[in-house]
């Protein structure tokens, strides 16, 4: 910050002494030398000698974009490092908590990148919580072309097309679903005040799911 107050300073005023610049700027005048050394050292200052003193001058701002692409060549394999690192991170184990409505879009945009989604306990109040959003979720799910196993009370999901549908009693209907895709594991409360979904991300959680997924379509009624 003050770096960018000694340049700005000299743009304004020009071929200028230090004093100048510490008035202009209200930084101490050792403060002022110690910054200048470093914009010199950068190619942002440079200065002459008048009369045993120094004065100094602002470079051209192009050296700005200079040095910022100077800075970008330097960056690059750094950030190309981290960017390996921190998708070795995202690929472990992990839990997120997603609050409201774009919460959920989130969770359920992340699905179409799934060949298929085992669904237990899907929720005919979902599309009260996302109104008009699931008329393009399942444009987009036909599309990818992502198959739905579903496993619920309500009749009308059978509407649905690429999916499979099977059926519980009523009497243990909830807003809770459960969604089980790739290795995670997605908990949705379907309350239109305060919608929320817990996605786990484990191999082994997923896969103790899908098996008790597999366990209720056994034992789920076919119409």
């Amino acid at each position: 910050m003050n770096e960018a107050k000694v340049y700005l300073a000299l743009v304004d005023l020009g071929p200028s002494l230090a004093g100048s610049i510490s008035r202009k700027t209200g930084l101490h005048r050792r403060t002022v030398y110690d910054i200048i050394e470093m914009l010199i050292t950068k190619g942002l200052v440079s200065y002459i000698k008048q009369n045993n003193r120094r004065l100094f001058t602002a470079a051209s701002p192009d050296r700005i974009i200079d040095i910022l692409k100077e800075k970008e060549v330097l960056l690059t394999p750094l950030v190309k490092d981290l960017n390996e690192k921190y998708v070795k991170t995202r690929e472990k184990e992990e839990t997120n908590f997603f609050k409201g409505k774009n919460g959920l879009r989130t969770v359920l945009e992340d699905q179409l990148n799934y060949k298929e989604v085992l669904v237990l306990g899907a929720n005919p109040k979902a599309g009260d919580v996302v109104q008009y959003y699931f008329k393009w979720y399942n444009q987009s799910r036909m599309k990818r072309k992502v198959k739905l196993k579903i496993i619920t009370h309500e009749r009308w999901f059978a509407r649905m097309k690429l999916a499979e549908v099977r059926y519980f009693p009523q009497k243990y209907a909830s807003p809770l679903a459960i969604n089980v895709y790739g290795d995670k594991v997605a908990m949705i409360l379907w309350t239109k005040a305060d919608p929320l979904a817990v996605v786990i991300k484990n191999k082994e959680v997923a896969q103790g799911y899908r098996k008790y997924f597999d366990l209720m379509w056994k034992v789920s009624k076919k119409s």
